[in-house]
């Protein structure tokens, strides 16, 4: 993994697209992690955006928690009761 301070971080976008395929790029200011470039394999640009949205992985880890609490049904069942079969 690979750290460049932001203010040193003067190479073109591409240039760091690029070294990225070889692993992470940790953007810091002041030390501190403020973002990071990483590569994206076997993925589209929507889950990309997806695991980067608060707002959907909330969502997501309330789902986990009722399901935890409540359970649920398989996906045969799903059809089952869709008239999926």
């Amino acid at each position: 993994m690979k750290k460049v301070e932001l203010r040193q971080a003067s190479a073109p976008l591409s240039e760091y697209a690029l070294k990225a395929k070889k692993g992470p790029i940790i953007v810091t200011k002041a030390g501190k992690p403020v973002a990071a470039v990483v590569p994206i394999r076997n993925t589209d640009g929507e889950t990309a955006s997806l695991s980067a949205n608060r707002k959907f992985l909330a969502i997501i880890e309330r789902s986990r928690s009722r399901l935890k609490k409540e359970g649920g049904i398989s996906s045969a069942e799903l059809r089952r009761r869709l008239g999926l079969k």
